[in-house]
């Protein structure tokens, strides 16, 4: 099984055992602010379910991220394959998502580092996008530690949102192979 080690971080396959860190994750509404609502026991499962199905059927997916000091797992970072119906889809999207103690250690700029070498160098991906919600300051200062590029020609409102939904307006972040970029 493919697992990344950064200096802090082992980017791994979800355990069984993780699914509890991923439910409690999930359900927290500050971790969701800018996702959506909370997700229950079993969208977590469904979520946990998803991932391991990605990694069989395309070869990558959302890794569990683990802190080797301490070995905890603090939530994901990874690929997936954008399920929205949008200008820049089809395409594969790198994203994170941690537990609230976690946030400001760099943990998912490290692993999203990780991961998107992971995306150019191994899978050969031309591009990876990223997006969130236009208030999602975190996420966005994520996106741009990692090199990621936004155009605001490219923004775009999520087409699972309703029209007074505060998520709609979104905006989008590419990067491109080196090969892709010369």
């Amino acid at each position: 099984m493919l697992e990344i080690r950064t200096a802090r971080l082992l980017l791994r396959q979800w355990r069984d055992v993780d699914l509890g860190q991923l439910i409690e994750m999930n359900a927290d509404p500050k971790v969701m602010e800018f996702i959506g609502p909370p997700l229950n026991e079993d969208q977590s499962k469904a979520m946990m379910e998803r991932a391991r199905g990605s990694w069989e059927k395309r070869g990558y997916g959302r890794f569990a991220v683990e802190v080797l000091a301490s070995g905890s797992v603090i939530g994901f970072v990874g690929l997936a394959q954008t399920r929205i119906d949008a200008h820049f889809a089809p395409t594969v999207e790198i994203g994170w998502r941690l537990s609230t103690q976690y946030w400001g250690h760099g943990y998912a700029t490290e692993g999203a580092l990780a991961v998107k070498d992971f995306a150019f160098e191994d899978l050969g991906l031309p591009e990876i996008v990223s997006f969130t919600s236009v208030q999602n300051l975190r996420s966005r200062r994520v996106m741009e530690k990692i090199g990621l590029l936004r155009s605001p020609f490219d923004d775009f409102e999520h087409p699972n949102a309703s029209l007074s939904d505060t998520l709609r307006a979104n905006v989008l972040y590419r990067g491109f192979a080196p090969s892709q970029t010369s």
